[in-house]
């Protein structure tokens, strides 16, 4: 068996940076009606971090007027354009990367089990029999050693 290492979620992050043409193409294949397309394509494009950085450069735009007197301040500057416009975008990247991550862990994990089913022998004397027959002989070592009224099935 090949050896994997754990999924790390940087490997992901330039499919959730910027998606090409052909991811959001399939991505609008799945969804069925104008609306639903859109609906993606608006998700996915608003959902990368160059949406973010242009997100940014818009709100420090609006930083000036709201500093004059008679403007907004400060804090609602921050509060109602900065961090709605920036963190909106971030916040959605970072759920796409770790989305990703967590898609190839499952795979891995899809695949792990699938190996050890193949290694199994379900349809002939052994497999299944031997391993059951060694988690009896076990089973009373490790109800002996945990304390009492903490064994399995308890």
């Amino acid at each position: 068996m090949t050896e994997r290492r754990p999924v790390k979620t940087e490997h992901h992050l330039a499919k959730a940076l910027h998606p090409s043409p052909r991811v959001l193409k399939e991505a609008m294949g799945e969804a069925e009606g104008f609306n639903a397309k859109f609906a993606v394509l608006i998700t996915r494009l608003v959902g990368t971090m160059w949406c973010a950085y242009l997100f940014g450069v818009i709100a420090l735009l609006g930083l000036g007027p709201a500093l004059k007197p008679g403007g907004e301040g400060i804090v609602a500057w921050i509060a109602q354009t900065f961090l709605q416009l920036v963190l909106l975008s971030v916040i959605m990247v970072g759920q796409n990367v770790q989305s990703l991550a967590a898609d190839a862990r499952s795979a891995n994990t899809f695949k792990d089990a699938e190996a050890i089913l193949d290694r199994l022998d379900v349809h002939t004397q052994g497999g299944l029999e031997v391993i059951l027959e060694r988690l009896n002989e076990i089973a009373p070592m490790t109800s002996a050693s945990s304390p009492a009224g903490e064994g399995p099935g308890t």
